[in-house]
């Protein structure tokens, strides 16, 4: 029985996919030159003509394979006509797709590549090898001519040429490049400071005690208690965080729905944004009035902030964009605009920054020495991040990146695999920040950086100790029967100690206490129900392990002596909180309980004697010193703790 050799499975294979292998072996021949009889000639042809050169099967030369393209060819029959209304469609459906699509017009865009090579270069490459088909063949409609075939065979390499340039201009950026290791070190310039003189004592009106999961949290809480919001509008994930009148506080404007919603609604605009305070956790729907927000992510059509940015400057690159509110609380879309330094693609950095206001459209175009003080976001979290990591790659060079790696490091990860990083307020701006680690991503920082995101002003610290994710699990450690997770830690300065800060949240989210820890010794931890209260912790152990004297403790706590003229009693997540006006002053103070029990026994008219701490919009009291209200036994306080929670929860019953 006749088999079916290798070489003819190919072909055949070949065949099937539209390759022409038929037409390159000459003669009348149908079947393969080669065949199991040894015989080297076509079908009809003998193997003496076959070893001359000369029989029907030319079985002398190798085969040759035609390649076809059948759309091309499909083409190639087209009348004039035909290609005229194809090409107005192509460039209809291009005009419509760079409407929905946007890409910027800029030739260091990688979108600008893949749509003009979807829309441009692939349409032109068929259209000339399908022409340089027809006048090679002829068709009904042209006589063929080898000239026109052969120019319009070159004119379809032009699309492959300018896709080559593409490619060149991407390995031109590649850190591997001669000469691009040093650009790429050089994007983010860091200077090296001192900790202890550059990182003022703890504010904790500064202190951002809460993420950015627990904002989305208390934001959607207050969403829900405004069912006129609720059932149209939802808030927008951005959560972008600021410093607004001199507190850290994260801003996100409401979004339609759904697109019906969106129908229904889109005249009257989106009616408010959400603010949480990140230090006093109080969140708050903002409305907005006469002043709405037209231009938003979840607009379809073109009020869609991308949309009408990137229409408005067709050359700029943009990047991250987030949304801001400016100092009278007026919401802005702050869209930075990127740079590649190096090669086609690489290099990126901000050198302007386009304000567009979120109600009127209207923009400003600013360079970045221009952008306002209130602006916080002019450079994304991770473009900062990205530049700071090529400094510690590339600073020894490209080789030492990949084998030696001395003195390489990099930004520590986050728990979820991400980029670890968080946000502090310092000098009324936001910075960021980071740990830093050695290449090899040990359980030890070798220092933090501190990134100005208006001002990309980058400081590193060099300090030893544990890493985010290894204190983090240090303080669940000290809370471990209560199953507390522990947010990203700040790096702050408690009494000229470099220590890590975190809030502990439970199960649903909500934060419970806070925990401090010394981050060259991880195993000194605090834990409180409140920010003073931890410190005051904190800094006892210190004192008690020798890391400080006695005398270097400063609780940064001011003292208060006067009458109360007005005390209240709520509770706040639980929690029962006495609130203490003095006749001396207008300021609110906090007394915390259990942990400042005592208060119950005083009333409007006693004198008090305090410490506490100044923050806003209450100051918490962190010990009470002396005055003429007393308790007479803890079971009083108590009792009297426990009346005084009953009145409230009937009073906030009868409310309801």
């Amino acid at each position: 029985m006749k088999q079916t050799s290798g070489f003819e499975a190919l072909l055949e294979a070949l065949k099937q996919s539209g390759v022409d292998v038929d037409g390159g072996f000459g003669g009348s021949g149908t079947g393969s030159p080669f065949n199991n009889d040894g015989d080297n000639a076509g079908r009809g042809g003998r193997a003496s003509d076959s070893a001359a050169g000369s029989g029907n099967g030319g079985g002398g030369k190798p085969p040759h394979v035609n390649v076809e393209i059948p759309f091309a060819d499909q083409v190639a029959a087209w009348g004039k006509k035909a290609l005229i209304g194809a090409a107005i469609l192509i460039v209809i459906v291009g005009l419509c797709a760079y409407w929905w699509f946007h890409p910027p017009i800029n030739i260091h865009s990688t979108d600008t590549w893949m749509f003009v090579a979807m829309f441009i270069l692939l349409p032109l490459f068929l259209l000339f090898w399908g022409k340089s088909r027809s006048y090679e063949t002829g068709t009904s409609k042209v006589d063929p001519s080898p000239g026109k075939a052969k120019a319009f065979k070159w004119a379809s390499y032009l699309p492959i040429l300018v896709a080559l340039l593409g490619v060149v201009g991407a390995v031109a950026s590649l850190s591997i490049f001669p000469g691009n290791a040093a650009k790429y070190a050089n994007v983010l310039q860091t200077t090296e400071d001192n900790f202890a003189q550059d990182i003022k004592e703890v504010n904790y009106s500064e202190i951002p005690v809460i993420d950015r999961s627990s904002a989305i949290l208390l934001g959607n809480r207050e969403m829900g208690s405004i069912p006129e919001f609720v059932s149209q509008f939802e808030i927008s994930p951005l959560y972008s965080q600021i410093n607004y009148q001199s507190a850290p506080v994260r801003v996100s404007p409401l979004g339609y729905a759904d697109l019906f919603k969106w129908f229904t609604n889109r005249d009257g605009g989106i009616p408010a944004y959400a603010l949480v305070n990140m230090t006093t956790q109080d969140a708050e729907i903002v409305k907005l009035g006469d002043s709405p927000i037209y231009y938003s992510e979840s607009e379809p059509l073109a009020r869609n902030i991308d949309r009408h940015v990137q229409l408005s400057y067709p050359f700029y690159m943009f990047d991250q964009k987030s949304f801001e509110i400016d100092d009278e609380g007026h919401p802005w879309w702050i869209c930075p605009v990127q740079t590649r330094t190096i090669g086609l693609f690489g290099g990126t950095t901000i050198q302007r920054v386009v304000m567009v206001d979120a109600t009127t459209g209207e923009t400003q175009d600013l360079a970045i020495q221009d952008v306002p003080q209130w602006v916080d976001h002019a450079y994304p979290t991770d473009l900062l991040l990205e530049q700071y990591n090529w400094s510690g790659k590339y600073k020894d060079g490209w080789l030492n990146s990949v084998l030696g790696q001395r003195n390489v490091v990099q930004t520590t990860p986050g728990t979820d695999g991400n980029l670890g990083y968080n946000y502090i307020a310092k000098d009324a701006d936001v910075w960021v920040y980071t740990g830093v680690t050695s290449a090899t991503a040990d359980n030890s920082i070798v220092g933090f950086v501190l990134i100005n995101q208006r001002t990309a002003e980058s400081h590193f610290y060099s300090v030893s100790g544990a890493t985010e994710e290894s204190a983090m699990q240090s303080a669940e450690g000290q809370v471990q029967n209560l199953r507390y997770r522990a947010t990203f830690p700040l790096l702050i300065n408690v009494s000229g100690q470099p220590t890590y800060f975190m809030a502990l949240k439970d199960d649903a989210g909500l934060v419970k206490q806070f925990a401090m820890l010394d981050i060259q010794r991880y195993q000194n931890v605090a834990v409180g129900n409140t920010v003073a209260e931890c410190q005051k912790a904190y800094q006892a152990l210190l004192a008690t392990n020798g890391v400080l004297s006695d005398g270097d403790v400063d609780t940064g706590a001011l003292e208060a002596k006067g009458t109360i003229s007005h005390i209240a009693q709520a509770v706040v997540e639980g929690n029962s909180h006495f609130y203490v006006k003095l006749a001396e002053g207008s300021s609110i103070y906090d007394f915390a309980l259990p942990g400042l029990i005592e208060i119950v026994g005083y009333k409007e008219g006693d004198t008090i004697e305090f410490t506490y701490v100044e923050a806003e919009p209450t100051n918490p009291a962190q010990e009470i010193i002396g005055g003429s209200g007393s308790v007479k036994s803890s079971s009083d306080a108590a009792e009297k703790t426990a009346e005084q929670a009953q009145a409230t929860g009937d009073a906030q019953g009868n409310a309801a």
